[in-house]
């Protein structure tokens, strides 16, 4: 029987996506094109037998158009006959890239594929391919919720007041992220999974100095009267310390079976184990991690106390606290490097960048079984599991 296992995982370091971050002199497609020819000198792998690279980007438009990554996969060297596609499951599209990368293998359509993602937020910002006045939601589903839907920020603030979560626990939250990612920094946990590029060797967004008292001074960052009114349970605590940054970045991961693996002397880093894909209501929008978990446990006949490690994107810190309360996961095992609070979430990225740190970190701390879940806009979420090899 066939499986799908990841034989190398590489990612950029995560820039700030504005004008002046680290990574905003790079185009979003030799941002991706990087970690691409890193992914092939590392593994040493012939370029020509990669079946397919599948990549991730959520704001589709200008410089992140025309399917980024078949230019990223041109730009990296690969022969013209590698084909490539650009998925979109929003902040979940690299890890989308990577369901559909390792279902490939698993079902024989695939020997050698990449899975992989981008997004350049200083260069093409959030909601660009949206312009103003129009409307990508259409007649229908306004009909179906005629109160209207609501920004991210918005679905956030309306987690914290469902759950009970208050500002200093979210800050809390934020403060151990970036804690957590300093140490991995200064232990050399990122060594082995980031490619430099051009002088950047770090993630920009991490804040080492960050304390509870210096975010409790922050203000709300997405008061709205409006929507004060609509939703007068809203009590205001998310900010911008914690909430995930605005970022640019790129990652890559390799996967095939263990046959195909042992025939080309590659190692794997970990099984691909189960896959799945759920909706939720799309008001609340980020709360798909918990029926996600659920099912994906189902799936792999495994429980919560199976996992060793969890790594749950921190688009939110309220989003990650709810799936905690529901879960009952022990918040000593989720993020254990930091998460998207202080590493960055470059959207279209970041889910093989979770993919990234997690496999890194399995072998590392000698886990069998980890998961992986990500919130995404529209009510949505991908969660899988993986298993040491």
């Amino acid at each position: 029987m066939r499986d799908a296992v990841v034989v190398e995982a590489v990612r950029t370091p995560v820039g700030k996506g504005r004008p002046s971050g680290a990574l905003a002199h790079v185009h979003p497609v030799d941002l991706l094109a990087h970690t691409l020819r890193t992914l092939v000198e590392r593994s040493g792998v012939d370029p020509e037998l990669i079946d397919d690279v599948i990549g991730g980007t959520v704001d589709q438009v200008g410089e992140q158009a025309m399917n980024t990554t078949r230019y990223a996969a041109l730009s990296a060297g690969f022969p013209e006959s590698v084909p490539a596609t650009t998925v979109d499951r929003q902040c979940g599209s690299s890890q989308q890239a990577v369901h559909f990368a390792a279902q490939g293998v698993l079902a024989g359509a695939y020997d050698l594929v990449v899975a992989c993602g981008v997004e350049s937020m200083s260069r093409v910002p959030m909601w660009s391919n949206v312009p103003p006045g129009a409307d990508p939601f259409g007649p229908g589903v306004a009909e179906r919720y005629p109160e209207g839907l609501v920004p991210q920020g918005i679905s956030a603030e309306l987690i914290a007041a469902k759950w009970s979560i208050t500002r200093e626990r979210m800050d809390e939250f934020a403060v151990s992220s970036h804690r957590r990612a300093a140490a991995a920094w200064a232990a050399g946990r990122f060594d082995a999974e980031v490619a430099p590029l051009d002088g950047v060797a770090r993630d920009e967004s991490v804040r080492p100095a960050s304390t509870t008292e210096i975010l409790a001074g922050l203000p709300p960052a997405y008061h709205d009267p409006a929507f004060a009114e609509r939703f007068p349970q809203i009590e205001w605590n998310v900010t911008a310390g914690n909430a995930s940054p605005i970022n640019d970045g790129a990652a890559a991961v390799l996967i095939t079976s263990s046959e195909t693996a042992a025939r080309l002397g590659l190692t794997p880093l970990a099984r691909l184990h189960s896959f799945a894909v759920t909706g939720s209501d799309p008001l609340l929008m980020l709360t798909g991690v918990v029926p996600a978990t659920e099912k994906v446990l189902r799936r792999a006949s495994l429980t919560l106390g199976d996992i060793d490690l969890f790594e749950v994107n921190e688009a939110f810190a309220s989003v990650v606290l709810a799936w905690q309360q529901e879960t009952g996961a022990d918040l000593g095992k989720v993020n254990v490097h930091g998460g998207a609070i202080a590493l960055g979430h470059p959207l279209g990225a970041s889910g093989t960048r979770l993919t990234t740190t997690l496999v890194h970190a399995m072998r590392e701390r000698g886990a069998r079984y980890a998961l992986q879940t990500m919130c995404e806009a529209g009510g949505l979420a991908n969660a899988m599991i993986l298993e040491a090899v």
